[in-house]
């Protein structure tokens, strides 16, 4: 599919990067950031998702249709603080007086009496900070991370001063007995008598649950092993709700989180042992759970408002909201991907008797048969010494053999950048070289010069792909010639240059 399809996206920006790592192979030599994939963040219906009370509040400012638009989220970022925190709290007060309902039945289900769960009427308090949690329970969302360190929970759960709850829910595949087995392993600490009325799991995940569970947190809870959450949805519209994000930075949170609209976990990336990096992410969950997330709740003005907590919300609500609309998603979509294919289809489909279709059959074969005797025979610099300055201008020759080509055919170009400390340009720039001079046997000169604006060692080489009127992107082919071993063949002399020249600069 991804061979025969000119445009292909992930679901978030990180999404993108790591699906270009995964695809690669589909071009031989091919950096990751080459291959032709793009992104496109995931949305969210807002009218779906967000409470009528909350929505109300925006409606109130700029109208139903403006709620479709930035400058209605914007608008949020003016209510007045004590009625917008009256409204989080009657939310929270619904998800509780709905979460209390829902665990007496479950408890029914197996088998327990009426005389057995008084407990029930007092479980959770619409005053105690809620954290919630529901999603599919794959084990790469690790549902049971928060259970790392059950000391650390309950003493979270327990606090005296500064209590938190969590709402928990969530559904397995019928055939996923690992997700099935989290799911117990969470029940079983949930049904301790000394924490079971401070956290909570609602079995039989579904819409008319969530739709309860995104408006009455206060936190939304995500820790993927990063980065396999490709964008996860739930924490945007648990932000569109005014619940602030305790997340791993995967997925949309790693391109959206600003360090205003919540929090970021830190992650243990290259830690290889899965055990000890659910340790260390964990400890870092707690870490931020009592040292940051807690006290920004529980700390009051003298109108008894979170005022801090208040600023967070209303910057969610102003600057993520905009961001995490499915409106925005479509016209994303619309505009980055379906109008171009369209107007490309129209073309093809326009042209009387298929002839561009024709065309760019021939084209596409032409250059497959003929690449096999393109050669970057011999690439030389001059302009900068062993000892370049900063300002200093790179001239860059590279002598090409296009056998059967023309230059219109191709793109030549020096590929430069930092370099690390395996000679491995990394952060890398292309710039296109320009065709100066034919010789003999379709040979070419092309020429550019590269301006040194970052100091350190940078490194450079050349490399050569096709290019025309049909292609979308310069790796769709699959095709490149990088640099060979090189024989001056009529062009000016110089050094023996191999695949990446490195030069340092002064720092």
């Amino acid at each position: 599919g991804l061979r025969l399809a000119q445009r292909a996206n992930g679901v978030s920006r990180l999404h993108g990067s790591v699906s270009r790592g995964m695809f690669g192979g589909l071009g031989e030599g091919f950096d990751a950031d080459d291959v032709p994939i793009t992104s496109i963040t995931n949305g969210v219906h807002a009218p779906t998702w967000v409470a009528p009370e909350m929505l109300g509040l925006g409606i109130e400012q700029v109208g139903l249709e403006g709620m479709d638009e930035p400058h209605g989220w914007e608008a949020l970022a003016g209510v007045d603080d004590q009625r917008l925190w009256a409204v989080k709290r009657g939310l929270r007060e619904r998800l509780v007086l709905n979460a209390r309902r829902r665990v007496r039945e479950s408890w029914h289900d197996r088998g327990a009496s009426d005389a057995e769960l008084g407990w029930t009427d007092s479980m959770l308090d619409p005053d105690v900070l809620t954290i919630g949690f529901a999603r599919r329970v794959p084990s790469y969302k690790r549902l049971t991370l928060m259970l790392r360190d059950p000391v650390r929970l309950k003493a979270l759960l327990l606090h005296p001063e500064r209590p938190i709850q969590l709402v928990i829910a969530g559904k397995s595949h019928p055939a996923d007995d690992g997700g099935k087995r989290l799911i117990q392993d969470l029940v079983h600490f949930a049904d301790a008598e000394d924490v079971r009325h401070r956290i909570v799991f609602l079995p039989n995940y579904e819409i008319s649950m969530a739709s309860v569970m995104y408006p009455g947190c206060d936190v939304w809870l995500n820790n993927p092993l990063r980065p396999l959450e490709a964008c996860g949805t739930s924490g945007m519209k648990a932000a569109l709700n005014g619940a602030l994000n305790l997340s791993i930075l995967d997925g949309w949170w790693d391109e959206w989180f600003d360090g205003e609209n919540g929090w970021a976990i830190p992650s243990a990336d290259g830690v290889e042992s899965t055990d000890r990096r659910d340790d260390l992410e964990a400890a870092a969950l707690y870490d931020l759970l009592e040292k940051s997330v807690t006290p920004t709740f529980y700390n009051r003005d003298e109108r008894g408002i979170p005022w801090r907590w208040l600023q967070m919300m209303k910057h969610t609500l102003a600057t993520l909201g905009p961001k995490v609309l499915a409106t925005r998603m479509v016209r994303d979509y619309v505009g980055e991907l379906y109008t171009p294919a369209a107007l490309s289809a129209r073309e093809f489909r326009g042209a009387e008797g298929g002839a561009r279709a024709r065309a760019a059959a021939a084209w596409f074969a032409r250059i497959t048969e003929a690449w096999s005797d393109v050669r970057v025979e011999h690439v030389e610099t001059s302009g900068v010494d062993d000892s370049p300055q900063l300002g200093n201008e790179l001239m860059v020759r590279a002598y090409v053999s296009l056998g059967a080509l023309s230059p219109a055919d191709v793109e030549v170009q020096v590929v430069h950048g930092r370099v690390d400390a395996s000679d491995r340009i990394v952060a890398a720039a292309a710039a296109p070289l320009v065709a100066v001079e034919q010789y003999e046997g379709n040979r070419w000169r092309f020429e550019t010069v590269v301006p040194l604006t970052r100091t350190g060692p940078f490194g450079y080489t050349v490399r050569v792909r096709p290019t025309g009127e049909f292609t979308l992107s310069p790796a769709e082919l699959g095709l490149q010639a990088l640099p060979v071993d090189p024989t001056p063949f009529g062009g000016p002399g110089g050094p023996d240059e191999t695949e990446t020249e490195r030069h340092g600069s002064p720092v």
